[in-house]
C-alpha cells in the first residue's frame, strides 16, 4: 500500500476508494439525533474519509457531515498518512472538520478507552492479519454508546479473476495457489463483530461493478490502488501461459456474461 500510495501517478488509483468513502459517510446522517463529534478513522489511506466529511456542513450546522467536528486518520504505511495529510490541508473548507494525521498499527490503536463517539473504516480492514483483534480494538476505544461504520472488500470480490487463475493454473501447472488476497464473507462479518463485543450488529451489501477492457488491466490497476495479492503463501512467480490462458478465459467468461450465457 506504502508503494502504491508513493507513485506521481496514485491519484488515478483512487476512483473506487473516493466512491466507497462517500457511500459510507453518506450514512453517518441516517442514524437519527444523533451528531459525532470525535471520530476515528482507521486505515484512512489518502484521507478519502475526510474529503467526504468536509466537503458538507452536518444537518445541525456544526462540523462535517455526522456532525464531525474532529476527525482523527490514521493507517500503517507513512506514504498514505503523508497523502491524508496534503489532501487535509487542501480541503476546500478546513474550518469545518479539523483533521490530525499520523502512523498507527491498526491492531494496536493507540488510544485510551471510550474514547471515540464513532470509528469509521473504509477498504482497510481486509488488510488486518487478525481481523477479531482488529474489531476488539475498535470496540475497546468507542465509547459505551459509540458508533462503528465501516465498508470492506467481501467474499465475492474478484470472482472472475480467483476463478480464471484457478481454473488455468491447475490445467497448466498440477496445482493452484492464491492469486487474490482473501477477504471475509458477508455470513462470518456479522459473528466476527458480535465476538468483539458489538451490540446490534448490522451487515449491508452494496455491489459496485467495474468494467475493465481484459485482465492485465484489471491486473495493472489492482497494482496501482495497492490491492495486489497480500496472501502469505503465494509463488512467487506464476508462468507466463498461465496468465496469457487466465486472460483469455477472463475475457470470455465477461463476453459470455454481457450477453446473457450462464
Amino acid at each position: 500500500r506504502g508503494y502504491a500510495a508513493s507513485r506521481p501517478d496514485a491519484v488515478e488509483f483512487d476512483y473506487l476508494r473516493t466512491e466507497v468513502a462517500n457511500r459510507l459517510v453518506e450514512r453517518f446522517e441516517d442514524i437519527a439525533n444523533r451528531d459525532f463529534p470525535l471520530v476515528l478513522d482507521v486505515g484512512c489511506h489518502a484521507g478519502h474519509i475526510y474529503e467526504a466529511i468536509s466537503a458538507e456542513e452536518g444537518l445541525g450546522g456544526r462540523g462535517g457531515i455526522g456532525g464531525v467536528e474532529t476527525l482523527i486518520q490514521g493507517d500503517a504505511a507513512e506514504e498514505c498518512v503523508r497523502r491524508a495529510i496534503a489532501r487535509a490541508e487542501a480541503s476546500a473548507h478546513p474550518e469545518r472538520v479539523v483533521a490530525h494525521s499520523l502512523m498507527f498499527d491498526e491492531e494496536y490503536l493507540p488510544f485510551p478507552d471510550d474514547t471515540f463517539d464513532m470509528v469509521t473504516s473504509s477498504l482497510a480492514l481486509h488488510w488486518v492479519n487478525d481481523l477479531p483483534r482488529a474489531l476488539k480494538e475498535i470496540k475497546r476505544v468507542l465509547k459505551p454508546d459509540g458508533v462503528f461504520m465501516g465498508a470492506m472488500l467481501g467474499g465475492s470480490t474478484l470472482t472472475e479473476l480467483r476463478q480464471s487463475m484457478l481454473i488455468c493454473e491447475q490445467e497448466r501447472e498440477g496445482g493452484v495457489s492464491p492469486h487474490v488476497s482473501p477477504a471475509a464473507n458477508v455470513a462470518d462479518v456479522g459473528s466476527l463483530m458480535s465476538g468483539a463485543g458489538f451490540s446490534l450488529p448490522t451487515v449491508d451489501v452494496d455491489n459496485i461493478t467495474v468494467q475493465y477492457s481484459d485482465a492485465f488491466m484489471l491486473m495493472e490497476e489492482l497494482q496501482g490502488m495497492g490491492e495486489a495479492n497480500a496472501a502469505m503463501g503465494r509463488r512467487a512467480v506464476v508462468g507466463r501461459d498461465t496468465f496469457i490462458a487466465a486472460a483469455a478465459h477472463y475475457q470470455t467468461a465477461a463476453w459470455l456474461d454481457e450477453n446473457g450465457y450462464d
